[in-house]
């Protein structure tokens, strides 16, 4: 017989083809996600007086480069409501049904005033509906929207809170950690500029999240309470056109302030080739700053944007 023959027959051999041909098996744990941290790198452009914020980083996205940075992309900052980009990501993965609706109730609505958290402007009594949170949670910063979905989906906030951290380690994230849902202040709730960059990226991959955070304006489907609805804006939108730097659009994002973490801004951005780009600014001193700062670094792609501008708003 001739060699083919016999190689097909040997039990030896046969197995060995076998082993070449079989489909491999699946792995017995789901890999890591593949988000890989933007470098830096000796053409990284360090800023420092030109910028008001105490840290801003400009990430390449499409090459995992940071472009431009004041501080360390790795200093420990509050993210105060930019939180609210990982309570998106996590709540749209496990909501099931967005027209289920979510009671508002006297202790949620009554517990977030107390803390003077930011709010869609839900009323006790009135049934929302998922989509509804997510928006109300997104556009105008609601803590009312956050606490609704963390309640619905986990039963509690600190039980969703913990859902959070698990996608904290399911990204690989180097120095984040989450108290609550909505970003209200704790020593304990902290992030980076890089880890929030991460996060954006990670969002930015499911439709309907990039979808919430890239709206400008959205009425909420009309209930006893809102009869018209309600009409939400987002914080990012009504500080910006998103067309101030030429060559390159501001696409959507994501605002926070406390009074420990300062004006904070993550936003992401494309040029006309639909290179993407992310920008996070964080611990200005006035609520332009994080704005005009966020122009700047996508100026440095573009050459378009003068780093000397001075904000137009005081």
């Amino acid at each position: 017989p001739d060699k083919d023959y016999t190689r097909r027959h040997d039990p030896e051999e046969r197995q060995v083809l076998l082993a070449m041909t079989e489909p491999e098996t699946e792995p017995t744990e789901p890999p890591k996600l593949g988000y890989c941290y933007p470098e830096t790198d000796e053409s990284t452009l360090i800023l420092d007086e030109q910028i008001d914020c105490s840290l801003v980083m400009l990430t390449d996205v499409d090459n995992a480069k940071v472009l431009a940075v004041k501080g360390t992309p790795d200093q420990r900052i509050y993210p105060a409501s930019m939180t609210k980009l990982m309570t998106l990501i996590v709540a749209i993965e496990h909501i099931e049904d967005l027209d289920a609706t979510f009671t508002m109730t006297d202790e949620l609505i009554n517990s977030l005033r107390e803390q003077q958290a930011s709010m869609a402007g839900f009323e006790i009594g009135e049934e929302v509906t998922m989509k509804d949170l997510l928006y109300g949670a997104a556009l105008p910063s609601g803590a009312d929207g956050t606490s609704g979905l963390a309640i619905s989906i986990a039963g509690s906030e600190s039980a969703f809170v913990d859902m959070m951290n698990e996608k904290v380690e399911e990204l690989g994230l180097k120095n984040t950690h989450f108290m609550n849902a909505s970003g209200l202040h704790d020593p304990a709730h902290y992030s980076t500029m890089e880890d929030i960059t991460v996060i954006l990226e990670y969002c930015l991959q499911n439709d309907l999240c990039k979808e919430i955070i890239s709206t400008y304006q959205y009425t909420t489907r009309a209930t006893e309470q809102h009869p018209h609805g309600i009409e939400l804006t987002s914080t990012m939108f009504n500080r910006m056109y998103g067309t101030e730097v030429e060559g390159i659009t501001i696409l959507g994002g994501k605002t926070g302030y406390t009074d420990e973490a300062g004006q904070c801004l993550v936003s992401y951005a494309e040029t006309e080739d639909e290179h993407r780009y992310i920008a996070v600014t964080a611990q200005g001193t006035n609520k332009w700053y994080n704005v005009y700062d966020s122009f700047k670094l996508y100026g440095v792609v573009t050459g378009t944007y003068s780093l000397d501008t001075k904000p137009a708003h005081t």
